[in-house]
């Protein structure tokens, strides 16, 4: 009796060391154990909701937004043309910025889209009590109009990271937000641009703070779930800090969720490419992650090394990233595409 429970305690153990592993990521100040869920090669392929830019059957889309040293049209091919040939392949998506009253498509973004990149568009916001009042609409519709005529399917991430302190005085409360999001989102589906995927992207803080969820618009009205996951003043593990995020997503299970920008500060040093390790090992661990963009900038307006991620020019860093860019799970288009 006891040898039968003796190998029935070996079989349960051997059994739990088989779908747990357990990464350490280095801090300055200690070491940050993280337990890694089991791998999505033992998760059936499933087709998550994900509006016009279908999410993978498994597996996740690499992108990534690239700052160009001038922001213009040869400057933005040139930067990403550098990117890429760092990292070895094309990006799968990638992200641009746009102010609310500025055309989505510049001719870069038109010669990316043509070499077979989605285009991620990241769209700021007028105050949103006067957009849902339809102050705008003149707006909402000129962009509606170009979108589908465009007819290529995009992601669109309206005014991503509405949760952050400093846009209070003009995103209000989430009522307010989510008013003027269901307002956009109909202006849009009246004149037929019926081919973007919506993405809802707050930040990592908001969602372990717990300020983000409220902002919620629905899950008829979210095609793609977000967050921004950076490791800038504090280094911790992604899975960590990325906590508040997964636990939302988890609890819409039949939507596909993305990371819309992460990165990891030039601060850390030696520490971002064990950092960068991990990350990959997180975005496996958890197979509701369809997308995930690196943010490739050191950005003007943000002073100090704990703002600044871009990795180019960082060889280990990079090498940590082209590494996560060769593994098949983040390569599930075609191999004709790098």
């Amino acid at each position: 009796m006891k040898r039968g429970i003796l190998i029935g305690v070996v079989a349960v153990l051997a059994v739990v060391a088989a779908t747990v592993a357990t990464v350490t990521v280095m801090s300055r100040d200690r070491r940050v154990p993280l337990v890694v869920r089991p791998t999505p090669s033992s998760v059936p392929p499933t087709q998550l909701a994900s509006g016009p830019v279908r999410a993978p059957l498994s597996g996740a889309l690499l992108g990534a937004w690239v700052r160009p040293d001038s922001l213009t049209q040869t400057g933005r091919l040139a930067a990403l043309d550098s990117w890429e040939k760092l990292v070895g392949r094309r990006m799968d998506v990638v992200n641009t910025y746009r102010r609310f009253d500025q055309d989505f498509f510049e001719s870069s973004d038109r010669t990316v889209a043509a070499r077979g990149s989605t285009l991620m568009l990241s769209w700021a916001s007028e105050d949103t009590r006067q957009v849902a009042a339809g102050a705008f609409d003149s707006t909402l519709v000129a962009r509606a109009r170009e979108l589908k005529a465009f007819r290529a399917p995009v992601l669109l991430r309206f005014r991503w990271e509405m949760d952050r302190p400093n846009l209070r005085s003009t995103v209000w409360a989430p009522a307010d937000y989510i008013g003027a999001w269901k307002h956009v989102r109909a202006v849009f589906a009246r004149e037929g641009a019926t081919n973007a995927s919506w993405v809802w992207c707050p930040t990592a803080e908001g969602y372990n703070g717990g300020y983000a969820q409220p902002y919620y618009p629905g899950d008829d009205q979210v095609d793609w779930i977000c967050a921004d996951v950076y490791a800038g003043n504090k280094l911790r593990a992604i899975g960590d800090l990325a906590d508040g995020f997964l636990r939302f997503a988890a609890e819409h299970p039949a939507k596909a969720a993305m990371v819309g920008e992460f990165g990891v500060a030039r601060s850390w040093g030696d520490q971002r490419a064990p950092w960068l390790r991990d990350a990959a090992s997180t975005f496996k661990a958890h197979p509701q992650i369809r997308a995930v963009m690196y943010f490739e900038s050191d950005p003007l307006d943000n002073a100090g090394a704990n703002q600044q991620f871009e990795l180019a020019d960082d060889p280990a860093a990079m090498a940590a990233f082209k590494a996560l860019a060769d593994e098949p799970y983040f390569n599930t288009r075609s191999a004709s595409r790098k």
